[in-house]
């Protein structure tokens, strides 16, 4: 029996193996990271209409999508939808990251959702 040929296939076929967990996780990865975004912005669309100002501090965010600030703050950064701003005092200084969900379309920021109440 030819145990270096035997070797040779095996250690083949565990860079193959390799290369195909290391995809799959990346597609995962790059999956969950979607998710993530969608999220957030589904989150911000239904809240819009609900409150005086659509503006969510990232307190106010931490707790409904369950993500994390950094997550949160990764989500907002890569979606076209979100827009950031900061909240100053009345001195003038940023005190907080704010964000809201805005497409420039007044009718699509807003969810048309029948269960919820539209003002």
């Amino acid at each position: 029996m030819d145990y270096a040929a035997l070797l040779g296939v095996f250690g083949n076929l565990a860079a193959i193996l390799t290369g195909l967990v290391a995809v799959t996780a990346y597609g995962h990865f790059l999956w969950e990271r979607r998710q993530k975004r969608l999220r957030l912005e589904d989150h911000l669309r239904d809240e819009a209409g609900l409150a005086y100002s659509s503006q969510r501090t990232l307190l106010d965010l931490i707790a409904a999508p369950g993500m994390s600030e950094a997550e949160i703050i990764e989500a907002a950064a890569r979606s076209k939808v979100i827009r950031r701003g900061v909240s100053a005092d009345d001195g003038g200084q940023p005190i907080r990251i704010v964000l809201e969900y805005d497409t420039g379309d007044a009718e699509e920021d807003i969810s048309m959702r029948p269960s919820r109440a539209q003002f």
